[in-house]
């Protein structure tokens, strides 16, 4: 009997030791932090914003999520993290000055190990009632 015991003991330290980290990470994050992004399309009202002078030209490039919840998103450094059960991002940048808090409150709406896409409000300085719908693209570079 104390064999026995001993026996699942060991198997019980074996398995929680076996246990690898990245065993903790969900798929959404292994997505989102393996690859270098970069900027497929950059859209505002559904019109191309990523060029010269383009309100999303600053996000053009590469988008790096590191997994210690830091990154580079184009031309910005700051910090990103999931919400609402990794189907929100929210992106955080001294450089963001122009949004509340300096931050990007975005929406998730594909992310796979080929894409991701997400979209997002931005406040318009033309007519404060009626914000900007910003949707950005990203491949693996």
């Amino acid at each position: 009997m104390k064999r026995a015991f001993f026996l699942i003991i060991m198997a019980g330290v074996f398995m929680w030791t076996a246990c690898d980290k990245d065993d903790e990470q969900s798929d959404r994050f292994r997505y989102l932090t393996g690859p270098v992004w970069v900027s497929d399309s950059l859209l505002v009202n559904g019109i191309d914003a990523g060029g010269p002078n383009g309100l999303l030209e600053d996000f053009r490039g590469d988008v790096d999520f590191r997994e210690d919840g830091t990154g580079t998103f184009g031309v910005y450094e700051g910090t990103w993290q999931f919400q609402q059960n990794e189907t929100e991002l929210i992106i955080r940048s001294d450089s963001l000055t122009l949004l509340p808090m300096n931050t990007l409150f975005t929406k998730i709406d594909e992310l796979e190990s080929n894409s991701l896409k997400i979209s997002a409000t931005f406040p318009n300085p033309i007519a404060p009632n009626d914000p900007l719908l910003l949707r950005l693209t990203f491949v693996p570079k």
